[in-house]
């Protein structure tokens, strides 16, 4: 399932995800009025498109949000799209233009080596 949000529907999602478990609207709102200062208002707005978008599902009683979409797909749509846009598809591009000029420790690259292997 393919889900674009702008940043304001993935600071809900971000919410849903941080927490583990499905939240009432009313308890997003309280801790997006804390960590952003959005007023209740805005995030039911913004709760509802994410409903009308498929990422959350309504459930009731209490206006209960269950994210349909997991923190990992959307970071995959959002890099796929990212390398296409940029970086013509090519994924090789992207990463070398985030370590370029970087020093890796020993570390970071046996964990890249072995991100190698696993994808061949």
């Amino acid at each position: 399932m393919e889900i674009k949000l702008f940043d304001s529907e993935r600071r809900v999602m971000q919410a849903l995800w941080d927490a583990g478990e499905d939240l009432p609207a009313r308890e997003i709102a309280r801790r997006l009025e804390q960590s952003v200062g959005w007023n209740k208002n805005t995030t039911y707005t913004v709760i509802k498109k994410c409903v009308d978008k498929g990422a959350i599902e309504r459930r009731e009683p209490n206006f209960q949000c269950h994210p349909l979409v997991s923190r990992e797909q959307v970071r995959e749509q959002e890099a796929a799209e990212l390398v296409d846009k940029l970086f013509d598809g090519s994924a090789s591009l992207l990463f070398a233009s985030l370590v370029h000029g970087k020093t890796l420790s020993q570390e970071e690259i046996s964990q890249l080596k072995k991100l190698v292997e696993e994808l061949q």
